[in-house]
């Protein structure tokens, strides 16, 4: 973590130290305050670390802090979801009481946007798992994702043949989206969901074991992808993708006409 960063995150942690207020954690009120909010030390006893230390990381100093530290003062300073997941973006680290957006239903809203979207598109969370889908991609995947009860993306790429008669130039793309994964789940790869997605793939396809071995790690970036659809021959599109900021733990994909 550079200095700028800890400078952020030390201030970032004053500020919201400063609006907690004392009863809401347990601490006798009535006491007069020359500052709003938490004491230093006040925080960190409630956290269990040392109040020379934690001054140093509100001071941005070079400190080495664990996850779990991390987790005890988003829990005392009753961070909301967004202000959690700045937390540990600044930390550059993973949550370990990560929030379950994954195995929460997507919003109707959200669904409602990739039906409104013209060109395929999709929806996938961190495992790759297919939470909405529009006509068009369907067309373009020739049925699929509609024809499994819980359709995934990567599962779809390495376990189902009909993947490797679509995609133009299977080999190179697959090798390609197991870095791509990697960038999004190394974090969480302990976690049940990914663990167990992990194991199908490295007992069920060679290839997605051999290439998951050679830990390469690449953004899931834009750039033309070719489909060899059976009805309307070699299909040409540019892949653009977003975060969704409302669930930062999926992302919107849609594959817009090339020429």
């Amino acid at each position: 973590m550079d200095g700028d960063r800890r400078k952020v995150l030390g201030d970032f942690l004053r500020r919201v130290r400063a609006r907690v207020r004392p009863e809401s954690v347990g601490l006798p009120v009535g006491q007069r305050r020359r500052t709003p909010g938490l004491r230093r030390e006040e925080l960190a006893q409630l956290c269990g670390i040392s109040v020379t230390w934690y001054t140093w990381i509100e001071q941005g100093r070079d400190v080495s802090v664990s996850p779990g530290v991390w987790a005890r003062l988003a829990s005392v300073l009753s961070l909301t979801r967004a202000e959690r997941v700045y937390l540990f973006e600044l930390a550059e680290c993973a949550d370990p009481e990560h929030d379950e957006d994954h195995v929460v239903p997507l919003p109707a809203h959200l669904a409602d946007c990739v039906h409104s979207i013209s060109a395929p598109a999709y929806i996938l969370d961190r495992c790759w798992n297919v939470l909405a889908r529009n006509a068009p991609l369907l067309s373009l995947f020739q049925g699929w994702p509609d024809r499994d009860a819980e359709p995934n993306l990567l599962r779809y790429i390495f376990l189902d043949p009909a993947a490797r008669e679509l995609v133009v130039d299977w080999d190179q793309r697959a090798s390609r989206v197991v870095a791509e994964f990697r960038a999004d789940a190394g974090a969480h790869v302990d976690e049940p969901d990914v663990h167990a997605l992990l194991t199908d793939l490295r007992q069920g396809s060679n290839v997605f074991a051999h290439w998951w071995t050679r830990h390469t790690v690449v953004d899931r970036a834009g750039g033309l992808r070719e489909f060899h659809h059976v009805g309307q021959g070699i299909l040409r599109y540019q892949q653009i993708t977003f975060r969704l900021a409302t669930r930062p733990d999926c992302k919107l994909v849609m594959l817009l006409d090339a020429p």
